[in-house]
């Protein structure tokens, strides 16, 4: 009996925190069916008339086909970097075992530690020089560098529980190392990949500063995100576009995160714990 009530107690506190997460994305939603006039009136009123036009003239005012197209790309060759560099490290150095590929181990996945904002400023200076700005397929490159380090750790302690027999059948059958690598060890890694692709896409389309600093200067080269910043004017502030914008931008994130939610514990759990 008091065990029922201490979950009924933690099942309401957890009921009421989710409801006050949810709460600034109601608002959202609610402010994206009504007027400038009805939103500078009273902006936690429901709408008197839900103006589903809004969205109608912000996919027009956004060039949402195009933008969501450089999102896309961008979001794409992050993913799909960041997959293919830190699963064949993960594995080269998990099935190293010297001092040497601990220590490099600690390294590459040390800059989890460091705050973006600590250097983005020579990440741009070094995206300058490689002509990776103004170019979403150049903001994907740049991704790789800063998703790596994570996936590299669930990579790592993931490959651990994959026995090396695997690999020395692969090599008696007169498989390459690369070759082993792609047809026997990466099909096993799909757990973990599916919770990396996840984790990074998530994070690749609702990132904001990054595509900021590198895409702000090419109109044609903008992300959902700096679209739908554009409404919030120096002067002005369309809020019913925005909140609409913000929701045409969001909307495929959420998708993929609900098309794929159930693979990211097992995911994560299975390389943290094998670590």
């Amino acid at each position: 009996m008091r065990q029922s009530r201490i979950s009924l107690s933690i099942t309401v506190i957890l009921t009421i925190i989710a409801l006050i997460y949810l709460y600034p994305l109601f608002l959202i939603v609610i402010n994206s069916l009504k007027t400038f006039a009805e939103i500078t009136i009273n902006a936690v009123a429901l709408p008197e008339s839900p103006q589903f036009s809004n969205y109608v003239e912000t996919f027009k005012l956004m060039k949402y086909p195009n933008l969501f197209l450089n999102t896309l790309i961008a979001t794409g060759i992050g993913v799909a970097g960041v997959v293919l560099v830190s699963s064949m490290a993960g594995y080269k150095l998990s099935r190293t075992r010297t001092r040497y590929s601990w220590v490099m181990f600690i390294i590459l996945i040390a800059p989890m530690m460091i705050p973006f904002h600590s250097f983005m400023i020579a990440l741009v200076k070094v995206a300058k020089v490689l002509h990776l700005t103004g170019s979403p397929w150049g903001l994907g490159v740049m991704y790789w560098g800063l998703g790596s380090p994570l996936a590299l750790f669930l990579y790592h302690g993931f490959v651990k529980s994959i026995p090396r027999d695997l690999d020395d059948c692969a090599m008696i059958d007169g498989a390459s190392p690369m070759r082993a690598f792609f047809q026997v060890i990466l099909p096993l890694l799909q757990p973990v990949t599916v919770s990396v692709i996840v984790i990074n896409a998530m994070w690749m389309w609702n990132d904001f500063l990054l595509p900021l600093l590198l895409l702000s200067g090419s109109k044609k080269a903008l992300t959902l995100q700096l679209a739908a910043y554009n409404f919030f004017g120096q002067y002005k502030v369309e809020w019913h576009y925005a909140m609409a914008g913000v929701l045409l931008t969001i909307i495929p994130a959420v998708m993929i995160f609900l098309a794929l939610q159930r693979h990211i514990i097992k995911g994560m759990i299975a390389g943290a714990v094998k670590t």
